[in-house]
């Protein structure tokens, strides 16, 4: 586990659990979002973003770290994970929910972060068991972009050249207490902080977002399923076909390759997206 994952959390996909690590280092230590910018502009300038190709041959190995095939030259890993020297390395970091084993962290250290419905209850996304962050108010998301921000400049300070923010559309499962303008405005806060950093960002899913992205500051786009639910064309247009495709099913990964197999970098993984050498096990590229 590197030391700079600052939580406990489940590796997992977008919507899917796929083990548990452990805890690590407290979080009181970190420089304010506002104390970061300041640095930067005062004594250094940013470090350089470095954007993805399109049709790279990507890996996304964020249910567990292995070596990557011969081919690959972009892949996506935990932020717990260490990046591959020479690849193109994406740091998935799970922003905008909080993971199963992480609750209690943030209930002891942060509870108001935590989304509460009318009877003070965490709001839960009930298909993966995790509590939805509360990027309600402009205080909330300074305050959560500090602790989420602390995960970005690690994974900088670890070497990837990229982070995904995921579970960017909570708003959809927050029985209406957050909205679409809540969660652009925590990616907004993200999206600096990342390229404060010197990493390029990228927008999770959540097509509706796609009219905004140049105010939010994504630099690309991780679509799961774009090719199920006929939407890659749209990822594609708007980020110049710097798109990571993650298919699941079969269908859906013969019509994105079908469509888009020379533009875009599309994989199939299993929906646990496993390690190899594990059953289930599940990878290829158009």
């Amino acid at each position: 586990m590197s030391n700079h994952a600052a939580v406990p959390f489940f590796r997992r996909r977008s919507t899917a659990v796929a083990g548990a690590v452990g805890a690590a280092a407290a979080l009181g230590i970190g420089v304010t979002l506002s104390n970061v910018f300041a640095a930067s502009s005062a004594e250094t300038a940013a470090p350089k973003v470095v954007l993805p190709t399109a049709n790279a041959t990507f890996d996304y190995q964020i249910g567990g770290a292995y070596t990557p095939a011969k081919g690959v030259t972009a892949l996506s890993r935990d932020r717990s994970a260490k990046p591959v020297e020479g690849l193109y390395n994406v740091c998935y970091i799970n922003a905008f929910q909080a993971q199963p084993d992480a609750l209690d962290w943030w209930q002891k250290n942060h509870p108001d972060l935590v989304l509460q419905d009318e009877d003070n209850r965490p709001v839960i996304d009930e298909d993966w068991d995790e509590a939805l962050l509360d990027t309600s108010t402009a205080d909330k998301r300074v305050r959560l972009a500090d602790v989420v921000g602390q995960w970005v400049d690690g994974c900088a300070k670890s070497g990837f050249q990229a982070v995904e923010p995921d579970n960017l559309d909570s708003y959809e499962r927050s029985n209406g207490l957050l909205t679409k303008a809540h969660n652009e405005a925590f990616a907004e806060l993200l999206a600096k902080r990342a390229h404060a950093a010197g990493l390029a960002i990228g927008q999770k899913n959540t097509v509706d977002m796609l009219a905004d992205r140049a105010k939010i500051g994504f630099d690309f786009a991780v679509a799961e399923e774009c090719g199920k639910y006929n939407e890659c064309g749209d990822y594609a247009k708007a980020y110049a076909d710097r798109v990571f495709v993650i298919e699941y099913e079969n269908g859906g990964y013969s019509r994105a390759c079908a469509d888009f197999g020379a533009k875009l970098s599309i994989v199939q993984r299993d929906l646990d997206v496993s390690s190899r050498g594990s059953a289930g096990y599940t990878f290829r590229t158009c």
